[in-house]
């Protein structure tokens, strides 16, 4: 079974195509109009060994909240959809990775209770001309729509570009783990029967 999805996503701020699949060689394509965004999503593509392709047009004359926001729904529901019934799959997913100075760790649940635990410190409000704030905003709009229970901890880090590059590595991998099929699963990885 073909584990991707395509999600399309129209809004007055945002005009959204995305393409996700599972079980990729770590490739993307990536035209979103946030550069700093684009960035991360290649980053978190290649460490999940998934495929991602973007295609966003939005408001960024105003700033990239509508359009980072609107990316992590796409992404969140296109991550549920090709995952389909989760049988076989691990459920859990664990990561730690360096960037430098910088200590990042990501933990998520496959659970269908979404919710988002984030501790994380960057010490300056912008890289280029991202604002760091929109990391939450993008995480939880993607563990709402993933319906996944996403836990983010930045241990430590001076450089902010460097602690939210090692997050988003982590979560590439942190998912890969989580979404990987073992064959001793028997149906989905839950005593209620279902996910």
């Amino acid at each position: 079974m073909e584990r991707t999805s395509t999600v399309k996503r129209k809004t007055n701020e945002t005009d959204i195509e995305l393409s996700f699949g599972v079980d990729g060689e770590g490739k993307s394509s990536l035209d979103t109009g946030v550069p700093f965004l684009s960035h991360m999503l290649d980053l978190f593509t290649k460490h999940g060994q998934f495929y991602l392709e973007v295609n966003a047009k939005g408001d960024i004359e105003v700033d990239g909240h509508h359009t980072t926001e609107d990316i992590g729904i796409c992404l969140g529901q296109a991550l549920r959809e090709a995952l389909g019934d989760k049988r076989g799959i691990k459920r859990y997913g664990n990561a730690f990775v360096p960037m430098d100075e910088a200590l990042a760790q990501v933990v998520v649940d496959l659970s269908n209770r979404p919710h988002l635990e984030m501790r994380a410190e960057f010490p300056a409000q912008t890289v280029g001309t991202f604002d760091t704030e929109l990391v939450h905003e993008f995480l939880w709009k993607l563990a709402l729509e993933a319906r996944m229970n996403l836990h983010v901890i930045v241990h430590y880090g001076k450089n902010t570009h460097h602690m939210i590059e090692a997050v988003f590595k982590a979560l590439g991998r942190a998912l890969d783990e989580a979404t990987t099929v073992d064959p001793r699963i028997k149906g989905v990885p839950s005593t209620k029967g279902m996910l």
